[in-house]
């Protein structure tokens, strides 16, 4: 799977977070979870400042030996760190990450993604690593996977 490497500056995102992890038996009931309260719920409209109209997986505070235990949050990038009720802020840091760019179905291609990423021998820093979905096609949508690595 081809990457580039790309250093990107500090990102500010708002949004919902659960706690899980890739041996969770509830890992895709979960994560769906996550992208329905972002937008079903109609939390997505109520953030302010949004630097663009493009949403974010994120995946950050890796734990456990192996790393298979993580915070996810889906969000959005904002301005700064306003408070927002039933969500959380966290920042992205800046650094060099693993850019890796998917094309496909939303839900099948990320997944397939991370599979292949996960056995590839990367310097990863398991500080954080996010998705940047492009646009909202469900179907055939662009995905940008960053991976933070040293």
């Amino acid at each position: 799977m081809k990457y580039e490497i790309v250093e990107l500056k500090e990102k500010i995102a708002i949004g919902v977070s659960v706690q899980t992890g890739n041996v969770d038996p509830n890992l895709a009931a979960a994560l769906g979870g996550l992208w329905d309260r972002l937008f079903k719920d109609g939390i997505y409209a109520t953030i302010p400042g949004k630097i663009n109209e493009k949403a974010l997986g994120i995946y950050t505070e890796y734990k456990g030996e192996d790393k298979s235990s993580y915070t996810a949050i889906a969000a959005c990038e904002t301005a700064d760190a306003a408070e927002v009720k039933d969500c959380m802020v966290c920042r992205i840091p800046a650094g060099k990450y693993a850019k890796f760019v998917v094309h496909g179905d939303m839900v099948s291609a990320v997944a397939s993604a991370w599979q292949e990423i996960g056995q590839m021998d990367l310097p990863r820093t398991y500080q954080c690593d996010f998705e940047e979905y492009q646009d909202d096609n469900m179907e055939d949508s662009e995905i940008h996977i960053y991976v933070g690595i040293c």
